[in-house]
């Protein structure tokens, strides 16, 4: 079950996002740098989540013509049953319905659940980047995440 979040779920939703980014630890990436996710969550444009409570959820942000995925998370616990891809593909149908021109992530190239996962669904690496997301990314590297490894602006259009 796919749902739009409420506000009051964004402390249990921060909690979701820092259990999954101890994945990222297993993938040699980290740690990474700390944010304020619950504000980061409050300014997104709409987050979805799966179960209640959530065991994982998608937040999404306009950024030039399109939805950014600002973060997609799954509690570990829950990995591997396809919950991502369902979050992600409503961030999408959202997206179209939204009329929007596209969907954008910025991930690490090289973890499997990050780019390589979004090439299974279409996506694929910005060249080129529109202002919006050349800011995000400009950000990433001052921030300290593009020191963790390798990272990719991708794109899937709607």
């Amino acid at each position: 079950m796919v749902r739009r979040a409420t506000p009051e779920e964004f402390a249990h939703l921060r909690w979701v996002e820092l259990e999954s980014d101890k994945l990222m630890g297993q993938a040699g990436i980290g740690p990474l740098p700390e944010d304020d996710g619950e504000d980061r969550l409050a300014g997104a444009t709409v987050v979805f989540a799966s179960g209640d409570p959530a065991v994982g959820f998608v937040s999404v942000t306009l950024v030039d013509d399109g939805a950014h995925v600002d973060q997609l998370s799954v509690l570990p616990a829950y990995g591997r049953r396809g919950i991502g891809r369902v979050l992600l593909d409503r961030a999408i149908g959202w997206a179209r319905d939204e009329g929007l021109a596209g969907v954008t992530p910025t991930t690490f190239c090289d973890v499997p659940w990050s780019a390589p996962f979004y090439r299974t669904v279409g996506f694929e690496a910005v060249s080129h980047p529109a202002a919006g997301l050349a800011a995000i990314r400009a950000y990433e590297r001052a921030s300290g995440h593009d020191a963790l490894g390798p990272r990719v602006a991708m794109r899937l259009v709607c």
